[in-house]
């Protein structure tokens, strides 16, 4: 990966988690981290 992507998807993430502390209180990204929390543990039961 080139820094100037690095740059630029770094960028992208940190504006949707802007927008979305903005937009409705980061109530989305809370969502996406319970879901991301259980992938996990769904993960690990196969392991």
């Amino acid at each position: 990966m080139t820094d100037k992507l690095a740059i630029i998807l770094g960028s992208l993430i940190l504006a949707a988690i802007a927008a979305d502390l903005l937009a409705n209180g980061g109530q989305a990204m809370m969502f996406l981290l319970k879901k991301f929390a259980d992938m996990v543990e769904w993960l690990a039961f196969w392991r």
